[in-house]
């Protein structure tokens, strides 16, 4: 999320960054396809 959707951002106030938050959090559930890539890679599997 940070790299992707919060990076080179400037907040106005608290309430910018938790807005931009839980906007960047819902698309990251919006897209589950991006969290399974992640499980799939080996370096998830060494834990």
């Amino acid at each position: 999320m940070r790299d992707n959707w919060l990076s080179n951002r400037i907040f106005a106030a608290h309430d910018d960054i938790v807005d931009h938050c839980c906007h960047a959090w819902n698309r990251l559930i919006a897209e589950p396809w991006r969290i399974m890539s992640i499980g799939l890679r080996d370096w998830a599997h060494g834990f």
